[in-house]
């Protein structure tokens, strides 16, 4: 499965028409991606089929929230809820640099029929595999990462090592670094059963630029060749 993300409804119209089979939806992507306007997040979510899942994170200081951002948290589900949203993708992390799990907590107990994706905030997180330990206990359907670095292709054992310790349990999605010239390749040494894309698969790598086609397609044809 290609996970691509969309910063606009055109973005989304696209990933679809061309062949992506799901939609992180974001805005500021500049910054890592952060929840987008509830009018974004209802036109796209009623103009599309395929899923869609929100990006939840009110801002980009950092991973670590306050009871503040807590409230604009578990405010922003309440909305997205009422949405056609397939589902929510949030991270948290404490001041150490664990799983917050106390939020974690409330997130999925508030997010009711929601799929959920812990995002990349594992990759900052002090320790990647007992950060994975901690979310296997949890309500969980996928954690987006790099395997703890900036690119995935640079952490491949990793995220083999992290596909293989949360076999049918939680679906490990490896993002960030994954182009046209080297995705063949890690799909071909990782193994995942799905991939998430951004600027790998628009016009000159460039996330201010539209939806590739023709790289939506070559890539599709990768996946497709190294079915497990």
């Amino acid at each position: 499965m290609l996970e691509i993300i969309a910063v606009t409804l055109k973005d989304a119209i696209d990933i679809e028409q061309y062949g992506g089979d799901r939609i992180e939806l974001v805005t500021g992507i500049e910054v890592g991606g952060l929840t987008p306007s509830i009018g974004l997040i209802e036109k796209v979510c009623n103009t599309v089929d395929i899923p869609v899942n929100v990006m939840v994170r009110p801002h980009a200081k950092s991973f670590v929230y306050d009871k503040y951002d807590e409230e604009v948290i578990l405010r922003d589900i309440e909305e997205i809820k009422k949405t056609k949203a397939y589902g929510i993708v949030f991270g948290a992390l404490t001041c150490e640099g664990e799983i917050d799990e106390a939020l974690l907590k409330k997130v999925i107990h508030a997010k009711e029929h929601l799929s959920l994706t812990f995002h990349r905030a594992i990759d900052e997180s002090n320790d990647v595999m007992k950060s994975l330990k901690t979310l296997l206990k949890y309500d969980i359907d996928r954690i987006l990462t790099s395997g703890g670095k900036p690119k995935v292709t640079d952490a491949v054992d990793v995220i083999k090592e992290m596909i293989q310790k949360s076999k049918n349990k939680i679906i490990i999605l490896p993002g960030s670094g994954l182009y046209l010239d080297n995705v063949d390749r890690f799909i071909q040494d990782a193994k995942p059963m799905e991939i998430h894309m951004g600027s790998g698969v628009k016009y000159n790598k460039n996330n201010n630029e539209n939806i590739s086609k023709e790289a939506i397609r070559e890539v599709q044809t990768y996946l497709k060749g190294h079915k497990l």
